[in-house]
């Protein structure tokens, strides 16, 4: 073999040639760029979500009343959160007013299907190809972006039981004596709910539910209409089962937000009261921090209701897998 031929021999392939420069480069030079643009977000992740979720985890354990140091207690504030001891022959929650409060929370999210379906009802209603359609969605998504503060504000002034907007209007048509909204241990819990359902039938929800409505296609509509369907059969057999991915998302995003909400209202309307009634468990988490300096046992309950809200979103993401059609 000559020269020539041995040259040829260890000369490198034209692939592993083209190969060297800057693709050789080591992977994280590569994707420098990159790391540099996400750098702020992830920065932002560990500042205000990660550190702060990891040491309320480490101080759910500890005894800490921000003036003195912490001390470890192990499962104790658990134990004073969830446990039971006897008394007087019956078993007696070692804090019962979490458990007061956590069933005040679940029923404020009795109406979360009431705001489901105002939702799907108004966004039936405004997509329809109707004049002033788009003037109506504004007014109607209003309230969800208005301040928390003001709104409860004015709803305590339209709950005002003695010159009240509400009770002067059912004064009006007839009721003699109208609920004491806001001071009455059994209606000041409706009273929330109400104010709930006017701040989000017409919100977040609605544009869900609108989106969703116009991008369910127009054939199935035109094929139940020669089929000779009504209405009702439209929306039970066509429309329902298409909008079942959306109405999954508002129903989970509302549990996670019905279990972390009450807070404001509670705090500006009626500050837990009466009798705690409207006490919920994120009040009660601010209470014990902020009021009672409580940190650990603030952190713990936390962590318990962090847990619930996981739970409940696995167990709602196991039911749709049933119900949701895609």
């Amino acid at each position: 073999m000559g020269a020539r031929g041995r040259e040829q021999q260890h000369a490198e392939p034209p692939a592993a040639a083209e190969t060297r420069g800057p693709r050789s480069s080591p992977r994280w030079r590569r994707y420098a760029g990159s790391y540099f643009f996400l750098l702020p977000n992830l920065l932002g992740f560990l500042a205000f979500t990660l550190l702060p979720v990891t040491a309320a985890f480490v101080l759910s354990f500890m005894e800490w009343g921000i003036l003195d140091h912490p001390r470890w207690v192990g499962l104790h504030n658990f134990n004073q959160l969830l446990w039971f001891h006897r008394e007087a022959g019956h078993a007696a929650a070692n804090d019962p007013y979490f458990w007061k409060y956590l069933w005040n929370t679940v029923f404020l999210m009795f109406g979360i299907p009431l705001s489901i379906a105002g939702s799907l009802f108004s966004a039936l209603l405004l997509n329809q190809r109707l004049r002033g359609t788009i003037l109506f969605r504004t007014l109607f998504f209003l309230p969800s972006i208005a301040s928390a503060v003001a709104v409860t504000l004015l709803w305590k002034w339209i709950f005002q039981e003695d010159y009240g907007l509400l009770n002067a209007w059912l004064r009006g048509v007839g009721v003699a004596h109208p609920p004491r909204w806001l001071v009455s241990t059994a209606w000041a819990k409706p009273a929330f709910i109400i104010m709930g359902l006017w701040m989000t039938v017409g919100g977040y929800n609605m544009i869900l539910y609108l989106a969703g409505l116009q991008n369910i296609p127009g054939e199935l509509y035109e094929a139940a209409d020669i089929d000779g369907a009504d209405w009702w059969r439209k929306l039970r057999y066509i429309t329902w089962p298409m909008l079942s991915p959306t109405t999954f998302f508002i129903g989970t995003m509302s549990i996670i937000a019905g279990f972390q909400g009450g807070f404001v209202a509670a705090y500006m309307m009626t500050g837990g009261g009466p009798a705690g009634a409207t006490t919920s468990i994120m009040l009660y988490i601010y209470q014990n921090a902020f009021q009672w300096f409580q940190m650990g046992y603030a952190a713990a309950i936390a962590c318990v209701l962090f847990g619930l809200i996981f739970g409940f979103t696995l167990l709602n993401w196991r039911l749709s897998q049933r119900v949701v059609y895609y």
